[in-house]
């Protein structure tokens, strides 16, 4: 008596299950990474709520983080601190990079990714060992930067005493100190998008100007800003998003504190404070809808202002 076996079916992708199975280990990775995190803190901000008691101990409060937000001074000095940042670190990033971009694409031919590559190393680097590098050069005593200062100061020829600059200690020295930083930080990387982006420019352009007696000013001012225009909106809106959401340079410039009188403390750093040492995560979260809607604000106001004139798109 034979035996019969039945035969094993084998599960086999098909052409149209292929881009499914691929694109799902993202998918899931985003919904437990991204999405869900990003709900659970619009859940948050409406509840107030202490993670020690567990999610038991959660108590909807409506509005009230909000309010509270909107109400708090730290708050706005933390707003208006991280706006100054992000203007005074943020506007000559693209005023020095643009025209450093086109020196480089003019003048360097061999060494051009030598010389990018030095640029855009500081973006790449540690954070952390960036901003304990500028704690060390920013020191009152022994800092090189003061060193400088007192050395030039020396050499004027009127007798003034010169004096060392507390930049990590007084207030008004706190915030260009850490702007100082973000910018040398980020001006390579903007360099790298407007040197990328003056390579795609066709230079049948640039010679036909020549031919007709234009100036390397003219070209820069008529050809090649004009063609930039579309990464200068895409590097503004990066730098405006990046400055907003300034954390890890003055955290580690002032400690985590914010330096005296709250000078260097941004809404970042404000929002891991009430988060993580004043153990209020509701509200936390409220300020970080709050910081939402003033990127979303400010990046809208950006494409209005880069908007092409006469109803394009």
């Amino acid at each position: 008596m034979t035996s019969r076996y039945k035969p094993t079916r084998r599960w086999r992708l098909t052409a149209d299950s292929v881009p499914y199975v691929l694109l799902a280990p993202f998918v899931v990775l985003f919904l437990i990474f991204g999405l869900f995190p990003l709900c659970f803190s619009l859940f948050l901000a409406f509840q107030a709520w202490e993670p020690a008691a567990g999610l038991s101990s959660m108590k909807f409060v409506g509005w009230e983080n909000f309010a509270f937000a909107l109400e708090d001074e730290w708050f706005w000095k933390s707003l208006s601190n991280t706006a100054w940042l992000a203007l005074v670190s943020g506007v000559p990033q693209h005023l020095v990079s643009i025209p450093l971009a086109c020196f480089i694409h003019n003048n360097f031919k061999r060494w051009r990714n030598a010389v990018i590559g030095a640029y855009f190393l500081p973006y790449i680097t540690s954070t952390v060992a960036i901003a304990m590098m500028f704690s060390s050069l920013f020191s009152t005593d022994y800092g090189l930067i003061n060193q400088g200062l007192l050395a030039i100061q020396n050499s004027w020829p009127w007798g003034s005493t010169p004096t060392p600059i507390d930049w990590l200690g007084q207030a008004e020295n706190i915030k260009p100190a850490i702007a100082f930083v973000v910018f040398w930080r980020y001006v390579g990387f903007n360099t790298v998008l407007y040197l990328a982006a003056l390579q795609t420019i066709p230079k049948d352009l640039y010679e036909a100007a020549t031919m007709d007696g234009a100036t390397a000013w003219k070209q820069f001012l008529y050809i090649s800003l004009p063609s930039l225009k579309p990464m200068i909106f895409f590097g503004v809106t990066l730098t405006i998003i990046g400055g907003l959401q300034l954390f890890e340079e003055p955290f580690i410039l002032t400690g985590g504190r914010g330096g005296t009188d709250q000078a260097g403390m941004t809404t970042a750093m404000y929002m891991y404070r009430t988060a993580f040492e004043f153990n209020d995560f509701g509200t936390a979260s409220a300020l970080s809808w709050l910081l939402f809607a003033v990127v979303a604000v400010l990046t809208w106001l950006t494409n209005r202002a880069f908007k092409p004139r006469g109803g394009g798109a």
